[in-house]
């Protein structure tokens, strides 16, 4: 970089709350720094070359609140649980700020500078000195070849431009054509304005001919009254067609309805709402709300006299409050990714602790009183075994016995499943209170270990409609309060004690409310289409601008467009240290010249964002600006610009538009791109693949990602499996051809019968006593199930005796399996075999195979990237309909049931021509 004293001069003042950057940049501060990165032309930003967090990130000490600098809350996805199904993240990942109430929500305050030492501004990038790089991703990774010449990086960087170009043609071609349309219109209504005052005036001029009854004729037509004043259609007769003309002195014959006419009926029953643009328009969201509340958890059991929690090899007694917080940890021993976690440890005894210190401690046998004081002195074995016996119990319960169960638990929870919105039986999506338990995160959360307490129904607000029976709280209770707000779309709420957010009860994914939420957050972003030219343009123009919040606003905006960046929110002390854009602190960034940045920080439910990316160099060098001396860690970078103002600039373009539409129209239009150029052939699972492989694209151009499963390379290993032993059924066909044709040795050559190399003997038989056990679970099963139906029948159940019959056939499996091994010989099987059935069969076990091995690559494709999270909320679902329809794939393989209900607007409102 150039010595010239004005690159450095101070682009920041230093202020006693922390440094903060000056109003304007003197041009000559850009000039020297051209000057020192003479490769200034613009460039097309690349994609990232990490797909990240693989390996685990190094983060500060638990100190205060959970966290170094006195953090220690985050938002986070609701956790399932046995008692809780669907997380109320998911039921409501749709919902809009709006629909929470303006008293509930989060107030937020800036977050305080940094303490942290002060640090020059380095090129060499934070990666090369601290932190390890997880690994690049390969090429088979997004479903391109290997061996291809062009770099992955620049093959999907000119890809990306491509289709930014094809977006900023389209968007001048909407803008055209609606002027056009605009102006036919308006020339249109001034030539019939024209007409009807020429006709008015003739009217006026010509007297009214007479009827011989002496009633005027009006010669106009009814084109000139108001519709409501219009005589209404009989719309029985209209849809029943003709009807028979009445003979004098008899009744009219009444045609009768056909199949079809009832059809139809029954499709008019159907509330198509995505056919009527004026529905959802406005604030109010209903007129009328009934519904009846919430389902709690069970009260606590408490664990039998003979089952204690040991304290230094001391079986001691608890009340039955801390004991309960002691059974949320013993009952997952087995959970080795939490209990092997100092901060879930951490966090859990002191929350253990403080429970203890209110309920007096421990007692042992005699009643004397001990006090828990160190962790390691506790053993939750004890309490583990008792609950891992009760889920084995349970687990092992008859089939029959285990429907019974849902059955009455379905009937106890019916009441609560539905909800009536205007009218309408809507189903809730999730009614059930969370139970209490230890709270897990995600990522590196801070919190993690916390105790979630119980909730109350002090502390719940119903929301119902004025005129509506309010749900009766359980007995000795009360509600917190009730709301008649319909202009919020929840039903019932009350905030949790971990980082104090507020928990939703809401109508389900596939309701229509839902449904129209998500409708318009899609068209929101179909919109978006229409401007994204202009707001490039324009902030190419700003990132040069002197002024430094313009500047900034550019930047960011660049950021957020081209690399999916979340915009952020300010924060209050305590919560978790996740960032956005906007939030960015001088330590996430790190700059490696000439225009790579490398973004380290914890994003989004307080997972890791490890990027390394190209970028414009004028952004690269307002990045250098922005974090100039003398700014350390813990200064913001963007510290003149908030999400509000960026926002409110944002909705200048385009009423609504804000930042978090650019990822919703980036990921939905290049999927339409790429459906546009896609000509899939094959069998199903081959255009399943293209489908997941243009999925893939858009994941990684816009920044999706996931980290890896902690099963999945179990997974990986257990289709594996399955392949092998498809491969293992084929050599015993092959050598089933040779007992029948000892021959095909010499015509087919001896290697065509060899054993694949990597099925060793040890291999084998493990393989063959696996097949004898699944044998004998699927006699069980069915022998079990048969019974059922003869008790429902009204039959004797059969005997024992039984069971051990059919069980015979999986011994002479075992029997067979033990002779071949010891005789080396296979025999052929089934009746009349022939060499070409066999062939036959060996043509059928290929395609099993190639069909596995294709989702298995494409699940180890997909480990790092979060195809789920484009598909369900960033991809317009109308599009995979339009995928489906057009190659003949059924929705089924793209959709699951739950999403073909949430989306069911957009499977029954498209066809394979309809565009994003």
């Amino acid at each position: 970089m150039s010595s010239s004293s004005d690159d450095d001069a101070p682009l920041v003042n230093n202020k006693a709350n922390g440094a903060k950057s000056a109003d304007h940049i003197p041009k000559s501060v850009d000039q020297a720094m051209d000057k020192g990165n003479p490769s200034s032309s613009r460039v097309m930003p690349g994609v990232s070359i990490r797909m990240g967090p693989v390996e685990k990130m190094d983060v500060d000490k638990l100190e205060t609140n959970g966290h170094a600098n006195g953090t220690g809350n985050g938002k986070r996805k609701a956790r399932s649980s046995a008692t809780n199904g669907k997380s109320y993240k998911e039921t409501s990942a749709s919902e809009d700020e709006d629909n929470v109430p303006l008293t509930k929500r989060r107030r937020t305050a800036p977050a305080k500078p940094g303490s942290l030492s002060s640090s020059e501004l380095s090129d060499v990038p934070l990666a090369k000195t601290t932190l390890k790089k997880p690994p690049k991703a390969a090429a088979h990774d997004i479903g391109e070849e290997s061996d291809s010449d062009v770099p992955l990086g620049q093959k999907l960087a000119k890809e990306k431009a491509n289709i930014e170009r094809r977006a900023e043609k389209e968007a001048k071609a909407i803008r055209a054509e609606e002027k056009k349309t605009t102006t036919t219109k308006q020339k249109s209504k001034k030539a019939k304005d024209d007409s009807d005052d020429e006709a008015l005036a003739r009217k006026r001029k010509t007297p009214a001919k007479k009827k011989a009854n002496g009633v005027k004729k009006d010669e106009s037509d009814d084109d000139d009254i108001p519709l409501r004043k219009k005589a209404p259609v009989n719309k029985t007769k209209a849809k029943s067609g003709p009807t028979t003309p009445a003979k004098k002195g008899k009744k009219a014959v009444k045609v009768e309805e056909t199949a079809e006419d009832l059809e139809a009926e029954e499709e008019e029953e159907e509330y198509r709402w995505w056919e009527d643009p004026t529905k959802g328009d406005g604030t109010k969201k209903w007129t009328t709300l009934e519904h009846n509340g919430v389902v709690f958890p069970p009260p606590y059991e408490p664990l039998p006299k003979n089952v204690k929690m040991r304290y230094d090899g001391t079986p001691v007694t608890l009340v039955p409050e801390a004991e309960e917080v002691a059974g949320f940890y013993g009952s997952m021993l087995n959970s080795t990714v939490n209990i092997e976690n100092p901060t879930f440890n951490k966090n859990f005894f002191s929350d253990f602790k403080e429970v203890l210190d209110k309920t007096g401690h421990a007692k042992d046998k005699d009643g004397n009183k001990i006090k828990i004081k160190d962790f390691e002195k506790c053993d939750f074995k004890p309490i583990f075994e008792y609950y891992d016996a009760q889920r084995a119990e349970k687990k092992a319960l008859p089939a029959a016995e285990k429907k019974a169960l849902k059955a009455a638990k379905d009937e106890a929870e019916a009441p609560y499943m539905y909800c009536t919105w205007d009218g309408r039986k809507q189903k809730v999506g999730n009614f059930r209170v969370e139970p209490p338990g230890l709270f897990r995160g995600r990522g590196e959360h801070p919190k993690t270990g916390k105790v979630k307490k119980r909730v109350s129904p002090e502390q719940i607000t119903i929301n119902i409609g004025k005129e509506a029976t309010v749900p009766a709280p359980p007995e000795g209770h009360e509600w917190k309060e009730v709301k008649h707000d319909n202009e919020g779309t929840w039903l019932a709420m009350w905030q949790e004690n971990i980082n104090g957010a507020y928990k939703y009860v809401m109508l389900a994914a596939n309701s229509d409310i839902k449904g129209q939420s998500d409708y318009k957050k899609f068209e929101k972003a179909r919109e978006l289409k229409k401007h994204i030219d202009r707001i490039r343009k324009d902030y190419n123009r700003d990132l040069k601008a002197e002024l430094m919040a313009d500047r900034q606003r550019a930047t960011a905006v660049y950021l957020i467009d081209q690399f999916a960046l979340r915009a952020g929110n300010e924060k209050g002390e305590d919560e978790a240290d996740t960032v956005g854009c906007c939030s960015l602190k001088f330590e996430h960034v790190t700059l490696r010249p000439p225009n790579t940045v490398i973004f380290d920080f914890l994003g989004k439910d307080s997972i890791r964002c490890y990027d390394e990316v190209e970028v414009d160099p004028q952004v690269f060098k307002n990045l250098k600006i922005f974090k100039k001396s003398p700014k350390k860690e813990g200064d913001e970078i963007f510290d003149r610009l908030t999400t509000s103002a960026l926002n409110k600039h944002l909705g200048s373009y385009m009423t609504g538009l804000t930042a978090k539409v650019f990822r919703t129209y980036n990921a939905s239009w290049t999927m339409s791109t790429l459906l546009r150029e896609m000509k899939s052939t094959g069998s199903i699972p081959e255009k399943v693949k293209d489908y997941n492989d243009a999925n893939r694209k858009v994941a990684i151009l816009c920044n999706h990602k996931r980290t890896v499963a902690a099963g999945h390379a179990g997974q990986i290993e257990k289709m594996q499996d399955k392949i092998n032993g498809l491969r293992y059924q084929q050599w015993r066909i092959k050598q089933m051809m040779l007992d029948i044709d000892p021959k095909l040795k010499k015509k087919r050559g001896a290697d065509y019968f060899q054993l694949p190399t990597d099925l060793d003997e040890d291999w084998i038989k493990e393989h063959q006593a696996a097949l004898v056990e699944e044998q004998r679970v699927k006699i069980r099963k069915k022998f079990e199930k048969d019974n059922e139906k003869r008790v429902a029948e009204g039959e004797k159940e059969m005997k024992a005796k039984e069971l051990d019959e059919r069980m015979e056939a999986a011994d002479e499996l075992e029997k067979k399996f033990k002779k071949e091994n010891k005789t080396k010989k296979i025999e052929a099987e089934g009746k009349g075999p022939t060499v070409d059935k066999m062939e036959a069969n060996l043509d059928k076990l290929t395609q099993r195979i190639e069909t596995m091995k294709l989702q298995t690559e494409d699940k180890e494709n997909n480990k790092e990237v979060a195809l789920g999270t484009s598909k369900i909320n960033y991809i317009d679902p109308r599009l995979t309909v339009v995928f489906s329809k057009k190659f003949n794939v059924p929705i089924e393989r793209s959709f699951s049931k739950t999403l073909r209900e949430k989306f069911d607007w957009a499977i029954k409102s498209v066809d394979e021509n309809w565009e994003f």
